[in-house]
């Protein structure tokens, strides 16, 4: 990187997954956008073609008179040309395909287990680790072979269990997870907020919010607008629209797989105090299966949607679609904000600025001081120059303590397991899990799921994982 006159030049960054038809999109866009940094993109994805078509996407979207970013898109054949001399490091891939997403979803349905979204918590979240942590090793190997300095982003779900992966093989990386999530809650808050007092929130970021938990299954602590607390207005409005719940005039634009009316979240401040900061489709799956997910009416009744995966796999037509219009000139991306902070988190790290956003770190710092230090945590930290110093977010309540530690457990055993390729500990998580828990299997019914899971991804699995 190069300084000039107050900006940035000369920034590699290497996009790992560089065929996405969604996070790679909308990196793009926030880079269009934006005029303080530029440089190169590199795009590395096992699917060739796919970062070919991306690249032509990008350097089409940059040549637009309207783009104020400068940057090209390359792409590379392997890891080592990718992150050679590399500044930062972004990592958005899907860990297999929707087939073997389809088993992790849904073959655990004829055990009454229902997944809302199936990739984080449950089965599915774990079956989908197994397959994901090899990869992650293998990423974090090459990161410390070729680019060991450069920060690293990571969108990749399982969050919590990829940056588990990613230090666990090499301590040393400057690596944190980034997650929307939190956003959304804020945007919960700065619309109940306007609907309470008639006033305006300008922009969501000026709800301050202490961010505690992990990925998925975080709570605010603290909340509050221009020095009003916001926890009593919340609470006023759920006693006026708990039925109801609450839906975003900033979400109508989303498919109705993935909108919810925030009353799970709703239901667990009235239940433990704190505000629950992610969406009510990923909340429920931390929840015991008796509860929010007991079966598809009521999850319905929570009026939050189950995502199929035969619906993601027609979205990935349209995706496709979309992809050969992009890159033919036949359709423009939209060149307006996303929202999304990755540009934002990548220019503090430059020095441009010093910015505070919800990151997935290890609770090396004691962050959150009651949780294990090697559990991968989510708070707020501050970004600088070269810096993520992580935020004392101070203890959990131990009622959501409680909550918390069976899935931090189930990490550790996860990580082991795929580590391993140990069937046993993977039994162990499952049983520990509390989305099977509410449902009462038997270890034996348990262990026929684990092998046919395993079966059907085995194509992504190291050999270990093959019955002897």
């Amino acid at each position: 990187m190069v300084w000039n006159n107050g900006k940035i030049k000369d920034t590699v960054i290497t996009y790992i997954g560089g065929g996405s038809r969604g996070w790679a999109w909308t990196f793009m866009t926030d880079l269009a956008l934006d005029d303080e940094i530029s440089g190169e993109v590199r795009l590395y994805d096992i699917d060739e073609e796919a970062a070919a078509v991306n690249a032509t996407i990008g350097n089409h979207l940059m040549a637009r008179d309207e783009a104020k970013g400068s940057w090209r898109f390359e792409v590379k054949s392997t890891l080592q040309e990718a992150l050679t001399g590399c500044d930062f490091v972004v990592i958005s891939i899907l860990p297999g395909t929707f087939d073997e997403m389809e088993s992790d979803v849904h073959l655990p349905e004829r055990l009454g287990i229902w997944q809302s979204v199936g990739d984080t918590a449950g089965p599915g979240g774990m079956i989908r680790a197994i397959r994901t942590i090899p990869m992650f090793v293998e990423i974090a190997k090459a990161i410390e072979t070729y680019a060991p300095e450069a920060w690293v982003i990571n969108y990749t779900n399982p969050m919590s269990l990829c940056v588990k992966a990613l230090y666990e093989t090499f301590p040393g990386i400057k690596a944190f997870g980034c997650c929307h999530e939190v956003f959304g809650t804020q945007k919960v808050l700065q619309e109940i907020y306007e609907k309470e007092t008639g006033e305006r929130i300008a922009d969501w970021h000026d709800v301050i919010v202490n961010v505690i938990g992990i990925n998925h299954f975080t709570w605010f602590t603290e909340a509050s607008y221009g020095g009003i607390d916001l926890f009593p207005v919340y609470q006023s409005f759920i006693e006026k629209h708990f039925d109801e719940g609450i839906r975003l005039d900033s979400e109508n634009w989303l498919n109705a797989n993935f909108i919810c009316a925030h009353r799970v979240k709703m239901d667990l401040f009235r239940r433990f105090g704190l505000i629950a900061a992610a969406g009510d489709r990923h909340l429920a799956e931390f929840m015991p299966g008796s509860e929010y997910l007991k079966d598809p009416a009521t999850a319905a009744s929570w009026d939050f949607t189950l995502t199929s995966v035969k619906w993601r796999k027609e979205d990935l037509k349209e995706r496709l679609a979309r992809a050969g219009r992009l890159s033919s000139g036949e359709e423009e991306m939209a060149l307006t904000p996303t929202g999304e902070e990755g540009i934002l988190l990548i220019k503090a790290l430059c020095g441009l600025s010093r910015f505070v956003s919800n990151v997935n770190i290890p609770n090396r710092a004691l962050q959150i001081p009651n949780l294990p230090s090697d559990a991968v945590v989510e708070t707020n930290a501050v970004f600088t120059r070269d810096h993520i110093r992580p935020i004392d977010a101070g203890p959990v309540p131990e009622q959501i303590r409680a909550l918390l530690m069976p899935h931090i457990e189930n990490h550790a055993l996860t990580w082991r397991a795929a580590a391993a390729c140990d069937r046993n500990l993977l039994v162990r998580a499952f049983m520990n899990d509390p989305l099977v828990k509410g449902h009462d299997c038997t270890e034996t019914d348990v262990r026929l799921l684990i092998d046919d899971m395993i079966a059907n991804t085995k194509a992504f699995l190291p050999s270990g994982w093959e019955r002897p």
